[in-house]
């Protein structure tokens, strides 16, 4: 399951095991496309890995922390630290060998 995270709660979700966030909006096309693919993983890597979303038209602070400029982006942080930054539409293969590789 891919749960939605707003700024305030950020840090509190995102600080424990192997974490990928996606920084979405509602308008963004390939935000649109890459939200199936997301979903997806997240059912299979249930266990392994925790799924968020942020909408960056709501949630402003964390995506300016980040320097998010183009969405999507997706981090992956493992123990609280940034991992890798994925920016642009990534395929399930991609996303998933990025994930495989910090487990």
């Amino acid at each position: 399951m891919v749960k939605s995270i707003t700024d305030n709660e950020f840090n509190t979700e995102t600080n424990e095991g192997l974490v990928l966030v996606d920084f979405w909006a509602p308008w963004c096309g390939p935000c649109r496309m890459q939200s199936p693919v997301v979903d997806q993983l997240a059912e299979e890597m249930e266990g392994q890995v925790e799924f968020f979303k942020m909408n960056v038209d709501e949630e402003t602070k964390v995506a300016s922390e980040f320097g998010i400029m183009s969405i999507p982006t997706m981090i992956v942080k493992k123990e609280g630290q940034v991992v890798e930054k994925l920016v642009g539409f990534h395929d399930k293969a991609r996303l998933e060998k990025v994930l495989q590789g910090h487990l």
